[in-house]
Parts: structure tokens; sequence; C-alpha cells
């Protein structure tokens, strides 16, 4: 045990002072951090109020369009090559024209401007224009009067609640939860593990083994490895836990309004809205913008999840799925004399995992699905497609039964991976095959 400890400490400690190490983990941080600090950014980011200049040849669309706090409507009466001129002096964003056409309705309207709109702008506009037609088909067509027309108007947000939790929950914040984790076990198992088979065929090619194999068994040495570089995985991993959550904590202090969005992001989900009269009024009376009003919800579901056990899961499924196939890897890197020769044998590895990936991206869409029960419960394809499942909610059975199963499949492929590395480590100019490889599986001496 103590040699294991030592190769461990060797390969832990030779990674770790990296400067690619030291750069990734805490570059790590600020990429995940982003994903929630960007877009909290560009929703809080004004810039200014961007006048439309509104050119109604059908007088359908007159003093129709709501402004907002970003955009303004300014309608005039110029042809449209003259209001193109006039855009150039102006401090207006763009026309809006809406031509006359034979039809009743227009089928197009166009927007000039010298830049080019956001996507938000784009479908505000479109989305008012269809918004209006619509109402003065009602109105017009069928008679219906204005204010009967306002009366019908609703405005519904969907809120799902636990019966046995009695907390809300938002399908988002699962989705993209599952989808991470089931990447980041993607992630680590091909790097880590590509990095024991690279490490393993280097001290081969080099010669290197030769000389540790004489005071450490081989079976010793490959445990060594595979448990060294599995700590500076998990290493990394727990500095980014920290650091992301930091870093998210603090910003989001500084970046959101803090007068009122949090209490505002509590209530309005448990008082659902009857109308969108009200929701302005919330939004007015604390100062935030709806975007803004929408991230803090989430951020604030995102901080209610039950991390404990998705870190417990996640390290659990780190570890023994990284041990799993990190030692078909160091198996197969003590088989062959270079890299090149691994394309062989690295097909039917990839394939459960890419598999496992696949299966993780429709268990997002239907969590309940046999095909990702079962796969949650297969070693093979455990680690990453439970990792999907669980933000969703799985029984905590389902969850003991895919842990037991994945460690009895760990030591039934560590045992099996030990007997062909002590055989394919001190091998040198043979081309292996797996029909080699079983040889080595049953060779028991």
């Amino acid at each position: 045990m103590k040699k294991i400890w030592l190769i461990i400490q060797r390969e832990y400690l030779t990674r770790v002072k990296k400067k690619s190490f030291i750069i990734m983990t805490f570059l790590g941080p600020i990429l995940m951090a982003s994903v929630w600090i960007v877009p909290l950014l560009l929703a809080s980011r004004s810039e200014g109020v961007k006048t439309i200049e509104v050119l109604d040849e059908t007088g359908l669309f007159y003093e129709e369009f709501k402004e907002t706090n970003d955009t303004k409507f300014v309608y005039i009466t110029d042809d449209l090559q003259t209001a193109k001129e006039n855009l150039a002096g102006s401090e207006s964003f763009g026309i809006l024209y809406i031509p006359k056409s034979s039809y009743a309705i227009p089928k197009a309207f166009y927007l000039y401007s010298y830049k080019k709109p956001g996507l938000n702008l784009k479908m505000y506009l479109q989305e008012s224009a269809n918004k209006i037609l619509e109402n003065k088909k009602l109105m017009d067509e069928y008679g219906i009067d204005e204010e009967t027309l306002s009366s019908v108007k609703s405005n519904i947000s969907l809120v799902v609640e636990d019966i046995e939790t009695s907390k809300k929950s938002y399908t988002e914040i699962s989705w993209a939860l599952g989808f991470i984790g089931g990447m980041l076990i993607y992630f680590f198992i091909f790097m880590y593990g590509a990095q024991v088979m690279r490490g393993v065929i280097e001290e081969k090619t080099n010669r290197i083994v030769e000389v540790i194999v004489s005071s450490v068994k081989p079976i010793q040495l490959m445990m060594g490895k595979i448990v060294g570089i599995a700590l500076v995985g998990l290493t990394q991993f727990l500095i980014w836990i920290f650091l992301t959550a930091g870093i998210v904590t603090v910003l989001k202090t500084t970046i959101l309004p803090k007068a009122g969005i949090a209490e505002m992001s509590q209530t309005i989900p448990q008082n659902v809205m009857s109308n969108g009269q009200q929701a302005a009024q919330v939004n007015q009376s604390t100062n935030a913008s709806p975007q803004l009003t929408e991230f803090s919800r989430l951020f604030d579901s995102a901080m209610s999840q039950p991390w404990g056990l998705i870190i417990f899961c996640f390290v659990f499924y780190f570890i023994t799925g990284y041990l799993l196939y990190a030692s078909v890897f160091a198996a197969i890197g003590s088989a062959v004399d270079n890299e090149t020769e691994t394309q062989q044998f690295m097909l039917p590895v990839t394939i459960p995992i890419i598999l496992a990936l696949m299966v993780a991206i429709g268990t997002m869409q239907n969590p309940e699905s046999s095909l990702s029960f079962w796969c949650s419960m297969i070693p093979l394809t455990s680690p990453i497609v439970m990792m999907a499942r669980i933000p969703f909610g799985v029984p905590i059975w389902e969850i003991a039964v895919s842990m037991i199963l994945m460690l009895a499949a760990f030591l039934g492929f560590v045992w099996m991976a030990a007997k062909v590395y002590r055989t394919g480590i001190l091998m040198y100019g043979k081309k292996t095959s797996w029909k080699e490889m079983w040889k080595w599986l049953r060779y028991s001496g």
C-alpha cells in the first residue's frame, strides 16, 4: 500500500504543478460563472431609448405601437426617400416602413437603419404588428369592441410545485443542471481517462516502466496512476465548485438591483398575476426590467436546488465512472507501443460514452422514460445519464441500486484491466489484437 501511495503522490504532484492545470483551474470558474453573469449583464445593460420612425401608408398602425422602456415610436408622413435622407441627420434608430399593398393587409414591413437591430427589437416589432392586425380583424370583422377585447386578455404563468416538499421548481434550471452535470462527467472521463492512457504509453515507450516495475508490481503501478490522476480531476472540480459559487454570489449582489428584486422574485410565482397590468405594476414598483426579474427568479431557484445530493452524486459517479473507464484506458495503453495503435481499441470504449450522452440529452426532455431508467442503471452509461436525471428528481432507491451496480462493475473492470496490464506493460514490438488481449485476460499465471 505504501508503494501505491508513493505512485499516487508522484502522479498527483506532477500534474497539479503544471501551468496548464493552474490556468484551467482558475479559468474554469470564470467560464462557468459567466453562464449566469453574462445574461445578467446583457439584461441590465442600458443602451438608451431607440426611436423608431413609423411611416405607415396603410393608416392601420397609426399610434398603435406601444412604447417600452427601450423603444419609442414617432409617426411621420414624409415619403420614403425623404425619410431616408432625414434619418442620416437625426437621432432615430431607423424607419419602420409599412407599404400600402393591393391587399387589405400588408404582407411585410421594412426596417431601414444604419445599424442592425437586436433580436429583441426585431421580435418586438414583429409581434406587435401581428397583435395589432389580429385585434383589428376581431374588431372590424366580428364587431368586438376594444373594451371586450381587453377584458379577455390574460397573462398566465405556469408554476410547478412539488406535492411532498411544497417547493416550486423550474424546468429550465433542472434542464441546465442535468445538461451541465452530464457534460462534465463526459468531459472528465474522456480527458482524464486519455491522460491515463497517454501516461502509460509514454512510460512504456521511454522504457521507464521497466525501471519502475523492478520496484513495484504492475497492478500497483496501474492503480497508483489511475487514483493519482483521479485526485487531480477531483481537486480541480472542487476548486471549480467553490470559486464558481463565490464569483456568482458576489457578482449577483453587485449586478442585480438591490431594491426588491429578491422579494419580487419570490412573490410573483406564489401569487399568479391575473393580468398584464398587475405584473407591470410590480415591475415598476421595484424598478426592475422583466429580464432581470426572470434571471433573479431563476437564480434563486438554482440556489434552492438539493446541491448536497447533486454534488455527492457527481463526485461518486465521477470517481467510479472515471475509475471504470480509466482502467480500460490503462489496459489499452499497456497493450500498444504508440498512440496510433490505440485507434482499433477505442471504438468499443467510446460507443457507450457517446450513447450515454445521447440518452442524457433525451432524458432532459423525458426523464421518466424507460430508456432513461435502464441507462441510468447500466454501469457503462449510468454516470452520465443519472446525472442528467437527478435534477428532475429520482427516487433514492434508484440512486442506491445504480451506485451498487456501479461499484460492482468498477471492481470487475479493474480486476480485468489489471490482468491485461500485467502482461501488456512489458511486451514490445508485437501488434496486439482483441483476441490476444482475451488470452491475457484468461491467463492465470
